[in-house]
């Protein structure tokens, strides 16, 4: 129930930002941020209800992390909104608005198991929980520069293109080493504890290095190179497309040693 309305409230969000988009100038609306707020709060409270229930962090299933990936979108979504080094764009405001309602309805699909159950042995460790918590808490700073970078193609507004870079490599700036450590590190760390050895190319882990390893050339390209063009935001684009198979595509496509329940 609190899951559902969470859900409502994000729905709300996103037609109240829809309205703002067809109103004329930069005036924000004032309401959907709090929506959010109340449901990003209504989705970590499912969190903590249901790590009380089975005795241990509840980040082990598809639903309790898409859950979990959806409040943090929406809290780095807010927390786009009220910062004020960067200018505010109410189109990519609305679009991580969108990711986050994706994601948990996702999660609400009848198709995803709901029941609150305890982990297998595998899957009772501290380090699993740091690598999924930081891996989602980074993805969800990608959906803000894959929604940039989207808005960076379509525009052709020199202005805008600026702002929408900007916003991109922000995002990955921020994302990448949050990404990076529970990713990679923390996740080799779990693997060393649950199968005894520190990399075995699951294709769990393997997409995940081809993820960082976009987002290392997106870097490259944006800072070495200094390209603040199409190329960077396709890399961008692409990079998320990879967090994306790498959740649901390797989950359902490529069963491996994380194919848990």
């Amino acid at each position: 129930m609190i899951a559902t309305i969470g859900f409502i409230l994000i729905i709300a969000a996103a037609a109240l930002q829809v309205i703002s988009l067809f109103r004329k100038g930069d005036k924000k609306d004032p309401i959907s941020p709090w929506l959010m707020a109340a449901a990003a709060l209504a989705f970590l409270s499912v969190t903590v209800s249901r790590s009380i229930a089975i005795g241990f962090i509840a980040l082990t299933n598809t639903y309790e992390s898409l859950i979990f990936y959806s409040a943090f979108i929406m809290i780095f979504d807010i927390a786009y909104r009220f910062q004020k080094k960067i200018p505010y764009s109410k189109i990519i405001g609305f679009g991580a608005t969108i990711a986050a309602l994706v994601m948990a309805a996702i999660a609400s699909s009848p198709l995803l198991p709901k029941e609150a159950l305890p982990p297998i042995p595998a899957l009772r460790s501290l380090w699993l929980v740091i690598h999924v918590a930081l891996s989602f808490v980074g993805e969800a700073f990608f959906v803000i520069s894959f929604v940039a970078s989207l808005a960076f193609l379509l525009t052709k507004d020199e202005k805008k293109k600026l702002n929408f870079d900007r916003i991109t490599y922000t995002a990955v700036a921020v994302g990448y080493p949050i990404f990076t450590v529970g990713a990679l590190i923390f996740g080799a760390i779990w693997a060393e504890q649950a199968w005894g050895r520190w990399w075995s190319w699951d294709p769990k882990e393997t997409w995940a290095l081809i993820t960082w390893l976009v987002y290392t050339l997106y870097l490259h390209v944006r800072l070495i190179m200094k390209k603040k063009n199409a190329t960077a935001s396709w890399i961008a684009v692409i990079g998320f497309l990879c967090t994306i198979f790498t959740f649901f595509g390797v989950n359902y496509l490529l069963p491996g040693l994380h194919s848990y329940g």
